[in-house]
């Protein structure tokens, strides 16, 4: 099973803390960091530059489709950036856990 990383941003913490508590709790993700980060970036033709909390979700294959299906549908921007990032090396017992995380049943 490979490891990955599903990340995307958005404006507010509280909305942060709402996708991540709920892909964590659904065994979506083992753990989601939440950083603060600035942006800038053009949007509708306007230069725009702007705080923003990063998601960053630990998971496996298996669970990305509906991970990512859970972003998209809690997600409050227009057009969230939404991308995955291959692990290429882990150590296996942490690797085991977000397996282990990942495979139990959502409530």
């Amino acid at each position: 099973m490979k490891l990955l990383l599903v990340c995307t941003t958005v404006g507010q913490v509280e909305d942060a803390r709402r996708i991540a508590t709920a892909a964590v709790e659904r065994g979506l993700a083992a753990c989601v960091h939440i950083d603060a980060i600035e942006s800038v970036y053009r949007w509708q033709g306007a230069l725009q530059q702007d705080t923003e909390q990063r998601l960053m979700f630990k998971t496996t294959d298996a669970a990305a489709p509906a991970l990512r299906a859970l972003i998209l549908e809690m997600h409050p921007y227009e057009l969230p950036a939404l991308y995955t990032l291959e692990v290429s090396e882990a150590s296996p017992a942490y690797a085991e856990w977000v397996v282990q995380q990942t495979q139990r049943p959502s409530p």
